[in-house]
């Protein structure tokens, strides 16, 4: 305590009048201005670490590294790593047609498919009395094993083997991440004001990790080679072996005999919930334009990759290039969240899609100009133009895709809403799947190969088009500018383009 406060509580101890009187009369010093503004630099860089601190305290310090782990390391750096160094493997060391590849990449969405499975699994069947930390263990030991026996092999390892062994690094991804959104959404129900930060921290560490894999994925592939670089995804996948460990979770109580039958009364009623509630129009509807919108959109990424590192015919771009493009895109994406959380969340579904869909075509022909190489006519660098259009695509393509997570989250019936989402998400896998494997038909229709890319440009133009033409089904989507889920049934019905779903209990009320 300083000595001008000490003196002024003596004097304020005084009981004699005139003494009072005086202290009253005395001016008063003007208050420090700098003692009490606050400094924003030092806020803007401990908030973060204070906002982290409340939810560890609200929440437990093992489900937020969980977070940290899974959706930065895995679903962040292992996915965005995954892309880039698997181009070059296929590309470099097994020497695979790029319309090969595009259906050995639509087989990588296999694992994603079966969500519903993993999330069957984790919700009803527990492992040693625990729902979740055993499958963080087999999720992260299936990815150690895969990873090493495909670095370990190098190009030893046959083109049939190689390609197990990464659609078994993604089936610890997916395991992964099911297990921890099944962790989130136990959460979300308890702390439901958390709920929104919890997915806050989520796409942060989602896209930070993917900002690394993407920066850091073309340095190691050109001093490490492509196969040796897929090792290290072996670190992220042991990390969850880690979690499963640490993680805190209750012990379910049940006896052995009651677990079994409960287990099995919980699979047939998800079972018989997801099998009513996606008979629904309201919900098969938006359901199946998702599928559409992403399947149609056929993917023609190895063509143009093997384009872009061609000595001879493409720009010949550098492996540390590729890597921060996708990098720059990450960032892209990052923009693209953010303009639709501040300035379209509050459009009508159809509308919203119709225009991002519609954008989303076009911008496709920014493709097609740096094919034609016409950027050189305008005189823009390739670099330049490659991070342009990059950009571009990933905040239409964010911006597209937000609505359709939002509509998918309100189709869920409460009590099965993990598995459904799961389910919706699967379709969301499956029209990345129909995606790869209608780009890879047409690459070889038009022979696009290693060295021929002569029809590129006609690839890439029916893939536009095709863009356009989801706009034909746009009308399977609801026109509302929100979703209003029921409480407690399965039973659901919807009031026209309002889409504000009510238990049928509720409808005989109103």
């Amino acid at each position: 305590m300083s000595n001008l406060e000490t003196s002024s509580l003596i004097d304020s101890s005084d009981d004699s009048p005139s003494t009072n009187a005086a202290i009253q009369h005395q001016p008063q010093p003007p208050p420090s201005t700098t003692s009490k503004q606050p400094n924003l630099i030092a806020s803007l860089i401990f908030q973060p670490f204070q906002w982290l601190k409340m939810l560890s305290s609200e929440l437990n310090p093992s489900f937020i590294l969980g977070i940290f782990l899974v959706y930065g390391l895995s679903q962040g750096f292992s996915a965005s790593f995954f892309k880039v160094v698997t181009d070059y493997y296929w590309k470099d060391v097994q020497k695979v047609q790029p319309s090969k590849v595009q259906v050995f990449i639509g087989l990588y969405h296999i694992p994603w498919i079966m969500k519903p499975i993993w999330g069957l699994m984790t919700d009803v069947f527990p492992v040693v009395e625990y729902k979740r930390r055993p499958y963080f263990i087999v999720a992260g030991v299936v990815g150690v094993v895969a990873a090493t026996m495909v670095a370990e092999g190098g190009a030893r390892v046959g083109v049939g083997a190689a390609l197990w062994c990464l659609i078994a690094i993604a089936a610890g991804m997916a395991m992964a991440d099911v297990t921890i959104d099944a962790c989130i959404a136990r959460n979300s129900i308890e702390f439901k004001a958390l709920a929104p930060d919890m997915q806050s921290l989520c796409g942060v560490c989602s896209s930070a990790g993917a900002l690394i894999g993407f920066s850091t994925s073309g340095f190691f592939v050109h001093h490490l080679g492509p196969q040796v670089a897929l090792g290290l995804l072996a670190i992220p996948a042991a990390s969850q072996i880690y979690l499963g460990f640490v993680i805190y979770e209750k012990k379910t109580s049940d006896d052995s005999s009651a677990k079994k039958r409960k287990a099995i009364e919980n699979l047939g009623g998800a079972l018989k919930g997801m099998y009513e509630t996606i008979q629904f129009p309201q919900v098969w509807k938006p359901s199946l334009y998702m599928y559409l919108s992403i399947a149609l959109s056929i993917s023609t990424h190895e063509g143009q990759f093997y384009w872009y590192t061609d000595p001879k015919a493409g720009p010949a771009f550098s492996q540390e290039l590729v890597g921060m493009v996708h990098a720059i895109g990450a960032l892209a994406s990052i923009v693209g969240v953010l303009i639709y959380h501040k300035l379209l969340k509050d459009y009508p579904f159809r509308n919203l899609l119709f225009f991002a869909q519609l954008v989303y075509g076009v911008s496709g022909m920014l493709d097609l100009m740096f094919i034609l190489r016409w950027n050189l006519v305008l005189g823009l660098p390739d670099y330049l133009f490659v991070v342009l259009e990059e950009c571009v695509s990933r905040i239409v393509n964010r911006v597209r895709w937000m609505p359709m997570m939002v509509l998918s989250t309100t189709l869920c019936p409460i009590g099965i809403e993990g598995t459904f989402f799961a389910l919706l998400m699967s379709i969301d896998s499956l029209g990345s799947l129909s995606s790869k494997w209608g780009g890879a038909i047409i690459l070889n229709v038009f022979h696009v190969t290693r060295a021929d890319f002569a029809n590129l440009w006609l690839v890439i133009l029916i893939r536009n088009l095709l863009r356009i033409a989801t706009l034909s089904f746009i009308f399977l989507v609801p026109n509302a500018d929100r979703l209003e889920s029921g409480s407690k049934s399965t039973e659901l019905e919807t009031n026209s383009d309002n889409l504000q779903l009510v238990p049928l209990k509720e409808r005989h009320e109103v």
